[in-house]
């Protein structure tokens, strides 16, 4: 639970105050707050972002900007977060598929992951499917991303577990894909592990693999 005195960071990102938030993680820091608390007050906003995102209150544009506000907090928390390490919940491979070059949605998981305490490795776009494979095993992820907003790019999602299938790491990680032209029918036609049209969902569902 954040203490009262840290409500406004919350706020913040609630408010979408891209301008001011860098400026009141500063005053949080100099007051001599523990950045960890600092960073779990503004992770609070980001969730009410999620959840007026899913209640139709907040829109795409809104969590756009959230992530704005989000990045602008954390490059001012960044080198303290480094010093007062806390233990990192899971690390998670993401990227845009191959054949296509849309990154908001992945982004927008990225910076909720990551201000949750996961270690975030993102591959970019136009990502080919051995390459997802080839990342998990190096970093010993369990669980890759793939953000496929297109109709023509989802089938290629198949490709990356077919590559981690070769190199014989499908059991320990999950795949969840996402994107517009994302359907739930993908889970079984592709053999993947989840699939949602909805970032906020997307972040509940690995979240909830990583932490059980």
């Amino acid at each position: 639970m954040v203490t009262c005195d840290l409500k406004y960071l919350t706020d913040a990102i609630v408010k979408l105050d891209v301008k001011n938030i860098g400026n009141l993680v500063h005053e949080a820091i100099a007051a001599g707050t523990r950045p960890l608390e600092i960073l779990k007050a503004l992770n609070m906003g980001m969730e009410e972002v999620g959840q007026r995102f899913q209640k139709n209150e907040y829109y795409l544009a809104d969590l756009i900007m959230a992530g704005e506000t989000m990045n602008e907090a954390l490059k001012v928390l960044a080198p303290y977060l480094k010093v007062e390490k806390g233990k990192i919940k899971g690390k998670v491979v993401l990227g845009t598929i191959e054949g296509d070059l849309h990154d908001i949605g992945k982004n927008i998981v990225k910076t909720m992951l990551s201000s949750a305490g996961f270690e975030i490795y993102d591959l970019g776009i136009d990502v080919p499917p051995k390459k997802f494979a080839e990342k998990a095993k190096e970093v010993g992820a369990s669980v890759i991303g793939v953000s496929a907003l297109l109709s023509t790019s989802v089938p290629t999602t198949a490709k990356v577990v077919e590559e981690l299938t070769k190199s014989g790491i499908r059991t320990k990680v999950k795949v969840i894909i996402g994107g517009g032209a994302v359907r739930k029918w993908n889970i079984e036609k592709f053999g993947v592990d989840d699939a949602v049209n909805d970032v906020v969902e997307g972040v509940k569902i690995i979240r909830s693999w990583m932490e059980d």
